[in-house]
């Protein structure tokens, strides 16, 4: 009886240490996977902010490839919470550069125009968003620019609840201001006279202002 009682005993304690051992090798597992996601996640985050932070100033936005703006447009998005966004721009993109949501969950279509500055959006531009938005049938469609946009395409996009976001807008937007209050703006501040002036002056003027936008970005 002794005997058999010690070595049930025995049989016990292997079984729970090989409970515990089970248990331990799971939990170095998923702790092992918890941290490679947390360093993936810190990674992505990184060199995220490496890309804005290279980028506050529109010289060097001006600078950039078509590409280049759109990770630096979609990166911004991401820092002021918008959720599932991904860069598609490229053939066949149907004028979608950027899809995600914004940070109420509402679904948005982006188009990215890196211009010379002294070229304005036209406002073909804005009736292919448009489209696109319809065909992708987003809540909401958005054009980020360097440069600014017609006034025939700013009625337009405001006609057609596009919001705009351009050169003025741009600058304060990757240094730190809200897409929320960009959106309530929609386009304002390139209307008036006296800056459109100072704007020619400081950037010249297009040879043909009604050419089609130029396929960098």
């Amino acid at each position: 009886m002794a005997v058999a009682g010690v070595t049930l005993r025995w049989g016990w304690l292997a079984v729970v240490a090989l409970v515990l051992l089970v248990g331990l090798v799971a939990l170095l597992w998923w702790g092992r996977r918890v941290h490679r996601r947390e360093r993936a996640r810190d990674e992505e985050w990184r060199r995220e902010d490496a890309v804005l932070a290279n980028n506050r100033s529109l010289a060097g936005v001006d600078a950039l490839p078509g590409t280049a703006f759109e990770e630096l447009v979609a990166a911004r998005l991401r820092e002021d919470g918008c959720t599932e966004v991904r860069r598609v721009g490229g053939a066949g993109d149907r004028g979608r550069d950027i899809a995600g949501r914004l940070p109420d969950g509402r679904t948005m279509v982006v188009q990215c125009k890196r211009l010379a500055p002294r070229r304005p959006v036209t406002p073909s531009t804005i009736r292919d968003l448009l489209g696109t938005r319809t065909h992708f049938s987003a809540d909401v469609a958005l054009c980020v620019t360097n440069t600014r946009f017609t006034p025939q395409a700013t009625e337009f996009a405001v006609a057609n609840d596009i919001v705009l976001v351009h050169r003025d807008l741009l600058a304060p937007w990757l240094n730190g201001a809200q897409l929320a209050s960009l959106i309530e703006l929609n386009g304002a501040g390139l209307g008036d006279r006296r800056h459109l002036r100072t704007w020619r002056r400081a950037y010249g003027t297009a040879r043909r202002r009604d050419r089609p936008s130029s396929p960098a970005s």
